[in-house]
This record gives structure tokens, C-alpha cells and sequence, in this order.
């Protein structure tokens, strides 16, 4: 859909990237810019940018970039179209109607009212006379009324078709019903048979950032299988991508946030008070929650269970969320099996004792080693020390001063040989990662992968002065008119760059705005992320017109060389062509 300039004008205008993308990301001010941990992968040293004078963001780490349009499509995982809606929403302007075929985007939000009226129908039947044992079992797990409707918990009928009667009432179709995974079909005797997904199931509603019923989770009431049903991945819900009571949580505390293992433990924590609780949506977190967590808070405290399979969870956390930058400290569980266990026996006072007391990352390390080894022999000692040094490899030099300091106290040997020992594991790792790095260099060098400008490796030099000459123009415009007879589009040599300068050639040859956001709308996001490297690259370039005229005398070279033949494997025609070309 082409918006006007006017209206992309008074979007930008009344939605500054800053701030919406600051509602996303921790940014810090450095000078003129922002800077910030990326949002679209894991990294520890922020190279996320927000440039405000160009209303721009760009990643140094994995070249995600482009303006507000872009940054909303991709954070929110939306089309050109909806990431338009959800900022003209946003800012309360009203949308122009130009005819667009937006049945994506409808089909998207009719799911959304789908799960919206199933939600609902679940709470209305857990109210009911027929929910009374449903209703019953959450009373019996201790929560409370409002926690109920807090959280909007429900029950699904023992029937095959009663949400399916409930939502065809309202409008809905079983399509619809289907592709939000509300329902099930079948086939038999070559009839197609539509029932309930969830049938007799206490439910619990996922609620998404922004409000929305994206998803459910069913437990059954007996000892039935399988224990849980919850929805599988649609148009709205991808679980690897969402955490639950996030929405709840991230206005709870700001200083940190607690993991739990499932719903009803981080239900039992918000009703207890703890309302910055989470949990993981899935068997167990992925990088992709681990990185939407971390845009949230500064801290993450895992409270798992205290079960094997809750312990192994604990340490795939940890590797996680070391990717992320977060401080990470872990929580051990005693006095119960989990946090609802904990506060039923002692008390929401006890938990609270347990949080402040949590381990940081290290020190649940070196105990889980220290668990492994019986440290009154010297076989056990040396098994521990081998292990606990491994770990203090990876730490900072504080760091394995102050753990060093410890583990020589406690098992009474020279310090001095502690930090000695984790220090030359830490430059053999380091060597390691050196060496790993250049072998990841020399195959990148041999075979350098540019997704959006594959043409790259065939034309080195003419794409690096096609960049230059982008970003040359996109930051001064101006320049433009000393260079348009001699630039014309065709100069370009590889495809994207050249359907970038089409773009601009076209605005500035009648005088529009070249603003990044006339790019969302005619470039995927990740093709506005290079485009954004180019407003990015100003600094590296010196922004001369003679820098320009050199970039074109590359070109012209370069689409020389390019076109030339070789006289003595050239056809009839080249021949002539080449002879032409010669003679003049």
C-alpha cells in the first residue's frame, strides 16, 4: 500500500523513534546518539544505535536498521501495512483508506477476537454452575478471586462443540476457529469433522505486550493424558517468542525479574506479591525469550524447581542468558518443591528471604561442583579445584580475585596458585576463540555471504563505491544536482544498490523528501537495514563531491571492464561490437 508523503510525514512526526523504541529497549545516551542492547539478537556490549537526528537505529552487530516503520515491523513481527496501523493507533491519527488488500492483516485480527471471545467464554464458564469443580481446584491451590480474574482464568466444558456453538454465535467461522487452534479436525469417511481443542481443561489465557489473547494453556482436571494441552504455534503465537505474565511483570519491577517454571508458580508469586514473576512458554527457554526478557530488566532471577529436571533447566538458562548481558542469580529452593509449594508452607516472608539471598551465576556454579566432589580427600579436592578453575576462566579479574579468595580459605590452598591456574585456562580459551575467529575470517573471506546484495562478491570494488555514493546522497542530498547527468541509475552495477538509487533518483529528480521511511513501504526490513548502514556510514566517508566524482570514475571502470570481450573467443557480433567501440 502507497501512503502519501504527508501521511508518513505526520507518522514519523508524532511517533519519535526514541521514544517508541525505548519502550522496547534500555537506551543510554552517548552524545548525540543512543545506544542499546540489540533487540533482534543476543550480544553483551550494546551496538544497537539510535540516531535521532536522522530518526534512524541501526545494529553494528548484525546489521539489522532502518527507521520507526522498520524497527515496529520487526520488533512486533508485522506486516508494512499493520506496523503503519499500530503506530497511527498509537498516536491516535486515523489511517487513509486507499483500497489496500490488507486480508492478512484482518485475517491476523479476527484470531486475535477469536482467542479475545474464547478467553471469554472460558472465564464465563468457570463462573458458571458447570465450572464449579474447575472453580473449586483453583480455590483449592490457594488463589483467590481477583487473582482469577486477574489473570482471566477459565474453564473449557466437557464437550466436543461447545466453544465451537459459542464463537459460530458470534460470528466466527470454523476457519478461523482452526487456524487460531481453538479447534481440531478430523477426517473420516471422507467427511471433515470439526471439535474443541480443549475439552474438560482448567485454561489459562497467554497475553501478549500489547493486550491481546494470543494463546492458551489447558491442564486437565483428573489424572487423564496428556496433562497439558496448549496452543500450537498459529498466525498470532509463536512460543518460542513469548513469555508469560510479561505484560503483568515488566511494570512489577524494575529492577528485576524473576523465571518460573510454569503458570501457576508465577500466578501464586503475583497473588503473593511478587509481580515482576515470568515463566517460559514451551519445554524449556529459548534465546528469543532470553533476548525479549533482557529488554525488560537489568536482572533475571531463576527460580525452577528443585527437581533434577528443574536444576538442568537452571544451567541451560545460565548458558542462555550469558549471551544477553543480563546479571543472572539463582534461586535455591528448600523448605518445597517450587515457589507456590514455599508460600503455602511458610509463607510469601520466606520467599522473599530466599530471593535476597539467591546466588549470582558463579557461585551456583562452583556449588553445583562442589556437590559433585567429596572435598576431605585430596582425589575430591583436585577434582573440584580442576572444575572450579574452568569456571573461573570466564570470569573477570574481580571476580576471581574475590571467588579465588574463598575457595583458598576454604580449602586451604595458595591462593596465588588458584588464580595462577584459572588465568592459564583463560588464555588458553582466549587462544582458542582466536583462532576459531580467524577460521571463521578466512572462510568468510573465500566466500563472503551478502544476502540482500549477493552480486557483492562479483563486484568488489564497484559495490563499495555504490555505497559510498548512496550514503554520500542520502546524507546530502543536496549534492544531487551536480551529479545527476553523470549518475544515472544504470551506472550502478549489482541489483539492490541499484534499486536503492532508482529509489532516490526517482524522489530527488522531483524533489521529494528521502527520508528512510519512504524506503519501508518499497524495501523488505532487512533490505532497510542495509539501507540504514548507508545513513550509518557518514562517518566513514568523507562526504565530498569529490568523493562522489571518484566513486563514479570507479563505476565506469568497473561497467568497462565489465562489458569488455576478448577479441579472440568473441562471436561475429561481439567482434564488430569490440572493433565499434575501439574505432571511436
Amino acid at each position: 500500500m502507497a501512503f502519501s508523503d504527508e501521511f508518513l510525514e505526520e507518522l514519523r512526526d508524532r511517533n519519535d523513534i526514541e521514544g517508541v523504541i525505548s519502550s522496547y529497549v534500555n537506551l543510554k545516551r552517548q552524545g548525540k546518539l543512543l545506544k542499546g542492547l540489540c533487540p533482534f539478537h543476543n550480544e553483551k556490549t550494546p551496538s544497537f544505535t539510535v540516531y535521532p537526528d536522522t530518526r534512524s537505529f541501526y545494529c553494528f552487530g548484525c546489521g539489522a536498521g532502518g527507521e520507526v516503520i522498520t524497527f515496529i515491523r520487526r520488533i512486533e513481527n508485522l506486516d508494512y501495512v499493520e506496523a503503519i496501523k499500530l503506530l497511527a493507533d498509537r498516536a491516535g491519527l486515523q489511517m487513509p483508506n486507499d483500497g489496500y488488500d490488507d486480508s492478512l492483516a484482518k485475517h491476523r485480527q479476527r484470531l486475535l477476537a477469536a482467542n479475545r471471545e474464547a478467553a471469554r467464554f472460558f472465564h464465563a464458564s468457570l463462573m458458571s454452575p458447570k465450572g464449579k469443580t474447575a472453580l473449586d481446584y483453583f480455590l483449592n491451590r490457594g488463589l483467590s478471586m481477583s487473582t482469577i480474574k486477574h489473570f482471566g482464568l477459565g474453564y473449557a466444558p466437557d464437550s466436543w462443540d461447545s466453544l465451537i456453538s459459542h464463537l459460530k454465535s458470534k460470528g466466527f467461522s470454523l476457519a478461523e476457529m482452526f487456524d487460531a487452534n481453538l479447534v481440531k479436525r478430523s477426517e473420516r469417511d471422507g467427511k471433515t469433522r470439526y471439535y474443541d481443542n480443549f475439552r474438560n481443561r482448567v485454561m489459562t489465557p497467554i497475553i501478549d505486550l500489547r493486550g491481546n489473547v494470543i494463546a492458551f494453556g489447558g491442564r486437565v482436571l483428573d489424572d487423564s493424558k496428556p496433562k497439558y494441552i496448549n496452543t500450537s504455534d498459529t498466525l498470532v503465537y509463536k512460543k518460542t517468542d513469548n513469555v508469560f505474565a510479561l505484560n503483568f511483570a515488566k511494570n512489577g519491577n524494575p529492577g528485576s525479574l524473576i523465571l518460573a517454571e510454569g503458570y501457576m508458580d508465577v500466578i501464586a508469586l503475583h497473588q503473593a506479591g511478587f509481580t515482576n514473576a515470568v515463566a517460559s512458554l514451551g519445554t524449556a527457554l529459548t534465546r528469543e525469550q532470553a533476548s525479549l526478557i533482557s529488554r525488560y530488566t537489568e536482572e533475571v532471577i531463576i527460580s525452577y524447581d528443585a527437581d533434577e529436571a528443574g536444576q538442568e533447566a537452571t544451567q541451560k538458562a545460565i548458558r542462555i542468558f550469558s549471551e544477553t548481558g543480563l546479571k543472572v542469580r539463582v534461586l535455591r529452593l528448600e523448605g518445597g518443591k517450587d515457589p507456590d509449594e514455599i508460600i503455602k508452607k511458610h509463607g510469601k516472608e520466606r520467599y522473599k528471604a530466599l530471593l535476597d539471598g539467591a546466588a549470582n551465576d558463579i557461585e551456583y556454579g562452583i556449588l553445583k561442583i562442589r556437590n559433585k566432589y567429596d572435598i576431605a580427600f585430596p582425589d575430591g579436592k583436585m577434582g573440584f579445584l580442576n572444575e572450579a578453575t574452568d569456571l573461573l576462566a570466564g570470569c573477570n579479574d574481580i571476580e576471581l580475585d574475590i571467588y579465588s579468595g574463598r575457595l583458598s580459605q576454604e580449602l586451604e590452598v595458595d591462593k596465588t596458585a588458584i588464580v595462577n591456574e584459572a588465568k592459564k585456562k583463560r588464555a588458553r580459551r582466549r587462544s582458542n576463540e582466536r583462532k576459531n575467529a580467524f577460521e571463521e575470517i578466512k572462510r568468510t573471506a573465500i566466500t563472503p555471504k551478502d544476502e540482500i546484495n549477493p552480486q557483492r562478491k562479483q563486484f568488489v570494488r564497484a559495490a563499495r563505491a555504490e555505497d559510498i555514493l548512496l550514503s554520500s546522497l542520502i546524507n546530502n542530498p543536496d549534492f544531487f544536482d551536480q551529479l545527476r547527468n553523470r549518475l544515472l541509475p544504470e551506472t550502478f552495477l549489482t541489483d539492490f544498490n541499484k534499486r536503492v538509487y532508482s529509489s532516490l533518483y526517482s524522489r530527488l529528480n522531483e524533489g521529494l523528501s528521502i527520508d528512510l521511511s519512504v524506503f519501508a513501504g518499497e524495501f523488505t526490513p532487512e533490505e532497510n537495514g542495509r539501507i540504514a548502514k548507508f545513513v550509518a556510514m557518514k562517518k566513514e566517508i568523507s562526504n565530498t563531491l569529490n568523493e562522489c566524482f571518484d566513486c563514479i570514475k570507479v563505476l565506469e571502470e568497473e561497467k568497462q571492464k565489465h562489458n569488455s570481450v576478448d577479441p579472440a573467443n568473441a562471436s561475429d557480433d561481439e567482434f564488430m561490437s569490440f572493433f565499434r567501440k575501439k574505432s571511436n
